[in-house]
């Protein structure tokens, strides 16, 4: 019996260990690049030796499939979560409104995928963006249903499901890649991060109200984004 609660304890050990590497690799990846960093550097960072993260993971490349495996099925949990929070009696288009809006609210808070995805870009390594972007047909069973709902209802004013995620991404990117921009573009608060996030969500917010015919009083109108954000969390 002892010996199996040993076993167990250390178990849970190794496993709190791989998600501390994990952790510290994904912060790395998302600030400096896959390129840029290396075992050496993850291992000094996590405060473990090399050799015990080749035991968990065997190479670079393998912590960062890891890391955006484990993404990925967060997305998955959070994209699926916010669409069961959405009351019933609203319609497709506010439905529609609510999830970008929202969706982008919490990728300005988490900005972690949208860099892994520009790194993969950058690198012009097709492996790592194709792994990572390899989601692409869960992502449309779990939200397709909402634009058939609305073209079903709007015929005459389609809209397209995977133009309207391209707007969501170049929101997302842009208020991390051009963020020295953000503080010319209000720069009376310049010096408080959550304020320009918050009118930078505010930009996409009037776009995609514009866009699916949201009346102003359906329009949300948070006093921060958090406001916006599930709490769900996450393991890297």
């Amino acid at each position: 019996m002892q010996e199996r609660r040993q076993g167990r304890r250390s178990a849970e050990t190794a496993e709190q260990t791989k998600h501390e590497i994990m952790h510290v690799a994904a912060d790395m990846f998302a600030e400096l690049g896959f390129e840029r960093v290396s075992l050496r550097n993850i291992s000094e960072k996590a405060g473990v030796s090399h050799s015990l993260i080749r035991h968990h993971f065997g190479s670079k490349e393998q912590i960062w499939k890891s890391i955006s495996d484990a993404m990925d099925e967060y997305m998955q949990s959070y994209i699926t979560l916010l669409i069961e929070k959405m009351p019933n009696d609203t319609s497709s288009a506010e439905r529609i409104y609510h999830f970008l809006v929202k969706m982008l609210a919490f990728t300005l808070l988490n900005p972690r995928p949208i860099q892994f995805i520009a790194d993969a870009v950058r690198q012009g390594d097709d492996s790592l963006l194709t792994y990572f972007l390899g989601s692409k047909e869960e992502f449309a069973s779990v939200f397709g249903v909402l634009f058939d709902d609305y073209n079903a209802e709007h015929p005459e004013k389609p809209v397209h499901m995977w133009e309207m995620k391209w707007q969501l991404l170049q929101c997302s990117h842009a208020a991390t890649s051009l963020r020295p921009i953000m503080f010319e573009t209000w720069p009376e608060s310049a010096d408080k991060t959550d304020i320009l996030l918050l009118n930078h969500w505010k930009l996409f917010n009037r776009s995609m109200a514009m866009q699916l015919d949201i009346k102003p009083e359906q329009m949300l109108a948070p006093e921060k984004l958090e406001d916006l954000v599930l709490d769900l969390p996450c393991c890297v």
